[in-house]
């Protein structure tokens, strides 16, 4: 079992910046990919980020491409998400989430998580 709790959210105007954290226990993420998706009202959930936590090879959806950083602290068994010029379109729900890795895994894809954490709520203000 992976229990993984966000936070960081807030409310920010567009062009800020947040850092959301997402700290990880119960088990080595030596194997694990995390990954970040949001959701917002009334749409379906999507990808963001995700991090294959052992080699660090990182993966991002085009919106976010050069204004989201995924990263991660092994010490602290946290991933991070840094989001730069934040716009309203970015206000969601955001969720992070842990699966097993491998070469053929696809990343952007929710079935391949196992574990999520409950989310933390991301509002950017035009």
């Amino acid at each position: 079992q992976v229990q993984l709790v966000e936070s960081g959210g807030g409310l920010v105007q567009a062009g800020g910046s947040l850092r959301l954290s997402c700290a990880a226990s119960g088990r080595t993420l030596s194997t694990y990919a995390m990954g970040w998706f949001r959701q917002a009202p009334g749409k379906e959930r999507e990808f963001v980020a995700a991090v294959r936590w052992s080699i660090g090879r990182t993966y991002y959806a085009d919106s976010v491409k050069g204004r989201f950083t995924i990263s991660r602290d092994n010490a602290k068994n946290t991933v991070y998400l840094q989001m730069n010029s934040l716009k309203p379109e970015d206000t969601a729900v955001y969720y992070c989430a842990a699966g097993p890795a491998s070469a053929y895994s696809d990343y952007a894809r929710l079935g391949m998580y196992d574990y999520w954490g409950q989310g933390t709520q991301v509002t950017v203000s035009s």
